[in-house]
């Protein structure tokens, strides 16, 4: 397989998945699916395939990173698109992580379908909007809890 096809398969193996967090939250196999680190598995697969015969510079690239390092990387097909799979598995590993808080917080779908799809295209936008509403809904169940006990799921009691 070439570069350019890899590159395009790494968003492909990734896009079923998307799909189900975004269009099918609360379906049994969508909650499987986010529980689950198999989703990350064919991404990774086109990682390997486009890390491995690229190593040495992408070695020289994390062992001592500095921006001509990864300039020169990106020039190369395999560099380029390993970084690219390397970006597809880590926004999909936190849409998961988003759709299974959301689920936790009772976050609407309809909240979070943008949200994820931010995510897909420019993941810290996404988690950067994610986390205040997190931490927000976290606090007013665990301040809307009699007696300061926190609700199922809220995270540790606070007198």
């Amino acid at each position: 397989m070439t570069d350019s096809t890899l590159f395009d398969l790494a968003f492909l193996c990734a896009a079923p998945f998307w799909a189900l967090l975004i269009l099918a939250p609360g379906r049994r196999l969508t909650d499987r699916v986010a529980a689950s680190p198999l989703p990350l598995l064919p991404v990774i697969a086109v990682y390997l395939a486009l890390a491995v015969p690229v190593f040495p510079e992408l070695w020289a690239a994390v062992r001592h990173p500095d921006l001509a390092g990864f300039q020169e990387l990106m020039t190369l097909g395999g560099g380029a698109g390993a970084i690219w799979a390397q970006v597809i598995a880590w926004d999909l590993f936190i849409g998961q992580w988003m759709y299974r808080e959301a689920r936790s917080l009772g976050i609407h779908p309809l909240v979070m379908g943008p949200l994820l799809v931010l995510t897909i295209l420019l993941s810290p936008f996404g988690l950067l909007l994610f986390l205040p509403l997190r931490a927000a809904l976290r606090h007013r169940r665990r301040t809307a809890s009699p007696y300061g006990v926190a609700a199922p799921g809220s995270g540790p009691a606070t007198p």
